[in-house]
This record gives C-alpha cells, structure tokens and sequence, in this order.
C-alpha cells in the first residue's frame, strides 16, 4: 500500500469526501486524487494539514503502508517458506556490503526521530552497518525537544530566516535539551537484548567538543547571541575514534576558544563534518521521502547543479505544491557537501522503517541522492567487462534478436566495444566494428539492462558510438538487424540491399537469417 492509499482508506474510514478534505487542508480536489493514486508526491506541509484533518499523524499513515506490504507478503519477509528469495536478495547485496566496509558515513536526523520514539528502529540499522565495519558519525537535531522546554518555561522565542535568537534563558533550554537526546541515543545504542536485533552488539559511542563554531552576528537588524555557525571541524579527533572504532555521536552544539558554547543548525554541523572527513556517504532522514520536481515526481538521483536549478526555481516560485519545508533546510547542505568533496548524499524518510537499508542496499533506493557529477558514464570496454558484456546479451541472443557470441570471440573484439555504466555498474553496451578501407563502422550488439530501459539509454549509447565513428574518420554506419528496424529508421537510417554492404562483411553475411540492412551517412 501506498501512502497515497493510506490516505485515501483514512479518509474513507472517517466518511470524508475528497472534496471537504481539499476545504479542510486548503488544497485542490484534483492535486489530492493524484495524491491518493500516487500520482502526485506529497510535501511535508500538506501531509501535516491532511493529518490533522484526518485526526492522525504521518507516523500513523506510512505505518499502515507498511503493515499493509508486510500483511499482503508473509509474517517474515525472507521466511523459510521462500528460501531462495532470501537467497537472491543476499547475493544482490554483496557487491555493497564489500564496497561499504571500511567507509565513513555521516547520518544526521532531528530530535523528531528520538521525540516519536524513532530511534529504536534507528539504532537496530546503524549496529547492522557498524557490523559491517561502516565507520558513522551521528549528527541529531533538538527543535522540538527546545522548543517543548521553552513553551514549558513560558520563554518566548523569535526565528529570523529560520534561525533561532538564542538569548541566555533560551540558551541553557538549549544545551538542557541536547544533553537529554544525547543520554537517549547513548542509552539505545547500549541495548543488547536477545532475540532482537541488537544482540551480541559492541557498541562505543564517543562525543565531544570536536565542533568549533563563531558567532552568527546581527541578521536583518537582528542580533543572533549565541547562535552560530561551525567555523572548524576537528576532523583528527574524530578519525581517531573511529579507528578506535567508535561511532561518533554530534550534537548541534559548538564552542568557541573563548569558552562560549553556540546553538547551531543541524544541516551545518552535518555538512561540515562530512567535508571535513572527506566521508563517503552524507545521509538526512527527513519528514518527506525524497525531493519532488514541480510536478511532484520523487527523484531517485540528481546532480548538485540540477539541484541548484530546483532550489532556484523552488525559491522564486512560493506557490509550487510539491514543495517541502525540507528542502529548504537541506537540499542546500547536500548541495554544499556535493560540492565540496562528499560523493553521495541521501536525503531519505525517517518515518519509513529500515529506510537506510532500503537506500544503501537496492539499486533504486527510496529517496533522492544527490551527487557532484552525473552518475552515467560511457567508455572504451576493457577485458575486465567481458563478464557484465555476456551478462547482457546473453537473453537477447536467447530471444534471437543478437547474434551469438562466445566469451572468447567478445574477448577477442573487446576493443570495439563502448560501456555504458551507472553508479560504477556495466547497464549497456554496444559494439563499433571498423572497416576502414571503405571508410564504414558497423553499428552491432546494442544491448541495455532491463531495469534501466525507458530512459533513452539506447540514444545515449548510440549518439556515443556515432561520435566515436566521426572522430576515426568513418563516412557511414551500418547495422544489420531481425527485429528492431523501426529503432534505427527513427534514428537517420535508410534500408539498403546486401550489396551494400562492405565486401568483408557480405561474405559472412547470413542468408538464413535473413537480416536487414540499414545504412546512415555520417
């Protein structure tokens, strides 16, 4: 079940119609039906007014999607009833648990998560990836633990860009605050029950003043006190302690040589320790599940300029509906991260739970990771792709559709074939084989790996190899093929007759395959 369809059986349960709850939630009829059919992403505003319209809570609605997956699967997911389910989704991780091993992750999340009591399921993914020797930072957020000390001393508060005035009084809410979520966090990461996933866990948890912050200074006419920003990372201290294998726990607290201690935001302290380690992996849990584009799409992965772009047009555009308060807070920081060394970050939902494993360990995640370059690269296959090559083709010339080709004959003709890999993962490939004497390529064995097709991946491939054709000097291209003329009739190809083609190449040429011949000039 979707949230979307949590959604709609809330609002079914309770007798609303779609269109009382678009006068409740200030919202359009037709935005909330696409919603309910998940055609439409939800942002964290909204989601918020359809609780409180629906009397629930986020939590409530994305455990009933989970509930309803687990109910429609089995009690126990990889059960011995499917074994080799269980099987096929160890093997599919392998490649992930040895690039893991070893690497620095910086994980941060708000109060929220300790305050819903979150966390508990939270600390059972961070033992199984500190099992897996990942090396974490913690980074954890205290607005609303701050904010319920506050209302309950009757101290009132003022926010300039979002950012809290942090007088005195508001101060020692603040470090009373973050004192507590520390001694929680430290208590849960301590647990080690039988029978529950913590068992047999080790878990040394270290913390300090790594953070050394400066003031923020007067904003708009407004003088900030003691709220800052982090001016230095103590990144050798906190290395130390991973080697010693620590998991290292960040408050959003900083101090200044002067001895003054600083309230900071969350999304600084996070970023800035991921730039200082030069990590691998920053990841936010968040209250939405992902970004969305304007038209409410999630994006599974974009690049830091693409996410500038977004954040630009989000910023001149206030009424955009797909917009979360999120990406406010920490698209910039993923950004700046991106930007500044860190090579994956993940903005994901916390309200999902095993979120984390879900991103790190599937191909597709389930949130948006943003990333310096695009993660699509093409290349000159190397012997060492002649494994992912046969992978490949191997169910197209199954199908008939390629021709067959053996290990040793792909081994022998690797040079003519270009790579197309995602995320450090071969999805296709495509081979260019020359005949220069008449001054022609031979366009063969286009092949894409079906989770990665629809995207206009083939164009991709093939404007490659006809670029590389331009660059050696190559007048035409050529291409024989059964079952797929109408791809390369689209593309600038006229069919032509087997005299056509090079000399060479018509004495292998197959009359019982009867393939068709296309040719485009250059």
């Amino acid at each position: 079940m979707s949230l979307g369809s949590s959604i709609r059986k809330r609002r079914k349960l309770l007798n609303i119609t779609l269109q009382e709850l678009a006068s409740q939630t200030d919202a359009d009829s037709g935005n909330l039906s696409r919603i309910e059919r998940g055609a439409q992403g939800v942002t964290e505003t909204l989601l918020r007014k359809i609780c409180a319209a629906l009397d629930c809570t986020p939590a409530y609605l994305y455990a009933q999607t989970e509930s309803a997956t687990a109910s429609t699967s089995a009690a126990a997911p990889f059960s011995i009833k499917k074994p080799q389910e269980f099987v096929r989704w160890f093997r599919s991780v392998a490649p992930y648990i040895h690039a893991f091993g070893g690497r620095t992750f910086v994980i941060a999340f708000g109060g929220e998560v300790v305050n819903e009591k979150q966390f508990i399921a939270l600390s059972h993914d961070l033992n199984l990836l500190a099992s897996l020797e990942v090396r974490l930072v913690l980074v954890h957020g205290a607005r609303p633990q701050i904010e319920e000390r506050l209302k309950r001393a009757r101290i009132e508060t003022k926010l300039v860009n979002g950012l809290r005035v942090s007088d005195d009084e508001t101060m020692e809410a603040v470090k009373e605050a973050n004192g507590v979520i520390r001694v929680e966090i430290e208590a849960q990461l301590s647990m080690g029950l039988i029978n529950s996933p913590m068992a047999g866990s080790d878990i040394r948890v270290a913390s300090g003043n790594f953070v050394t912050a400066k003031p923020l200074g007067v904003r708009n006419g407004v003088d900030l006190q003691h709220t800052g920003e982090v001016r230095k990372i103590d990144a050798i201290g906190i290395q130390k302690r991973l080697d010693d294998g620590e998991m290292v726990l960040l408050s959003p607290l900083g101090y200044s040589p002067t001895g003054e201690a600083f309230n900071l935001s969350l999304e600084d302290v996070a970023a800035s320790t991921a730039i200082a380690l030069d990590a691998d992996k920053l990841i936010f849990l968040m209250d939405s599940e992902g970004v969305h584009n304007l038209r409410g799409e999630l994006l599974r992965e974009m690049t830091a300029k693409k996410a500038k772009n977004l954040l630009q047009h989000v910023t001149d555009n206030e009424d955009a509906i797909n917009t979360s308060e999120d990406i406010v807070y920490y698209l910039p920081a993923a950004i700046r991260a991106c930007e500044h060394g860190v090579a994956r970050t993940h903005l994901i939902s916390r309200h999902i739970d095993g979120a984390i494993i879900q991103e790190l360990f599937t191909h597709d995640g389930i949130g948006t990771m943003v990333t310096e370059l695009g993660l699509e690269t093409m290349r000159q296959a190397t012997i060492d792709d002649v494994g992912a090559i046969l992978q490949l083709i191997e169910p197209l010339e199954a199908e008939g559709v390629l021709v067959k080709r053996g290990r040793e004959r792909i081994e022998m003709e690797i040079n003519y074939f270009q790579i197309m890999e995602h995320d450090n993962r071969v999805i296709g490939c495509a081979a260019l084989y020359p005949f220069t004497q008449e001054k022609t390529a031979e366009f063969a064995c286009l092949a894409i790996d079906p989770q990665y097709r629809g995207g206009g991946r083939g164009d991709k491939l093939f404007h490659f190899c006809e670029d590389r054709a331009r660059e050696q000097g190559f007048k035409t291209l050529f291409c024989l093929t059964t079952h797929t003329e109408h791809w390369f009739l689209e593309r600038g190809f006229i069919e032509q007759p087997v005299d056509k083609l090079p000399a060479e190449k018509k004495k292998l040429y197959n009359f019982q395959r009867k393939s068709k011949v296309f040719i485009k000039s250059l």
